[in-house]
């Protein structure tokens, strides 16, 4: 019998919290983060079906991120990705591009549909792809396990890669001991909590999941531009504890039975996202090369997908949170637009062939 929701969240909180101190205590990046992506594991391997986490604590994780990113907000920034916009623009269409020919790739290998192999490589949007991914003409259960093998991955490169190659001065975020001591723990309650409300009421308006993330981020990111709130800030605690969640909403994916339903599928699907998580940190290096922004922000900015955990690493790494979520937004929703139009265009093409034979 699968654990209630309020449960599996206990014990993956517990859990999480051990391997998160263990991961603090060797100074990596993101350790509630890595901790909550074990605990979920460890809860989905015990469980013949993926647990299930309350939904109050997947839209609190995610809203309070978007807090932490809002807050970060700057003109400086915002001018930046203004001027560097054609060279955005060419990576978002780059990765795209690698992450279709992926597709094209497992297809060939594997007696899978096209649709299927391109989906489930398409370099982000892991939930709303998964969501639509029987109305694309695809199989949900092959690009469910591969869009979020490729999410796990992401994760767990993120502080091996980021605390050896970049060497961040860690904590500068959602990770700190303590946070909002700028402005006073009144000012700082109030813009969290005007923040959350009011971000978490425009998301109710607009259905898109990851709205949930970006109308904090948006109202937090005005209070932040206004400054009538001085230096308030989202508590490290509070928002160390939503990064666990989001690692713990990863973790509950992975479970014994979906892992072995596709097993054939895992070396290849694991060479292929690889070989794109290698080929992004390339372009993520060029586009620093080209536009003079700081690697360890580029490099995040063009990570293949986990659009909250690479906010929450960049974040707490120091590097460039507005900018990293401009370019992941612009290529998640150039997926979630193409992807109907792709599924369309793959079926025409399927007829087509049906009508000749």
């Amino acid at each position: 019998m699968i654990a209630p929701p309020a449960r599996v969240l206990v014990t993956g909180v517990v859990v999480g919290a051990v391997v998160w101190a263990g991961l603090a205590l060797l100074a990596l990046p993101s350790p509630s983060l890595f901790g909550g992506l074990a605990a979920g594991a460890v809860l989905a391997f015990g469980s013949p079906r993926a647990p299930q986490l309350p939904r109050w604590s997947v839209v609190l994780a995610q809203a309070f991120v978007g807090v932490t990113i809002g807050e970060t907000v700057t003109l400086s920034a915002l001018r930046q990705i203004a001027a560097d916009w054609p060279s955005v623009l060419i990576v978002t269409v780059v990765t795209l591009l690698l992450s279709l020919l992926a597709g094209v790739i497992l297809a060939r290998l594997h007696p899978i549909s096209l649709a299927t192999g391109l989906f489930s490589m398409a370099a982000g949007g892991a939930s709303g792809i998964t969501s639509i991914a029987d109305e694309l003409g695809a199989d949900a259960r092959v690009v469910s396990i591969l869009q979020y093998l490729r999410v796990l991955l992401v994760l767990v490169t993120l502080p091996l890669v980021v605390g050896l190659v970049f060497h961040p001065q860690t904590g500068q975020g959602g990770d700190a001991a303590a946070g909002g001591a700028g402005g006073g723990w009144v000012a700082s309650a109030a813009f969290v909590a005007v923040s959350v409300g009011v971000g978490l009421g425009l998301a109710r308006l607009v259905p898109v999941s990851t709205f949930t993330l970006i109308g904090p981020l948006a109202v937090a990111g005005g209070l932040t531009l206004w400054g009538g709130l001085g230096g308030a800030q989202t508590p490290g605690l509070l928002v160390s504890l939503a990064m666990l969640a989001i690692g713990l909403q990863v973790g509950v994916k992975f479970t014994r039975d979906s892992v072995r339903a596709i097993g054939r599928l895992l070396p290849a699907g694991l060479v292929l996202i690889a070989a794109l998580l290698v080929l992004c940190g390339v372009l993520g290096w060029v586009l620093s090369q080209v536009t003079g922004v700081d690697p360890l922000t580029t490099y995040l900015a063009t990570t293949p997908g986990g659009l909250f955990a690479v906010l929450a690493t960049a974040t707490d790494s120091g590097a460039e949170p507005t900018y990293v979520f401009a370019v992941q937004l612009a290529r998640l929703l150039a997926i979630l637009a193409l992807a109907p139009l792709l599924a369309r265009w793959l079926r025409t093409r399927q007829g087509a062939w049906t009508r000749r034979g």
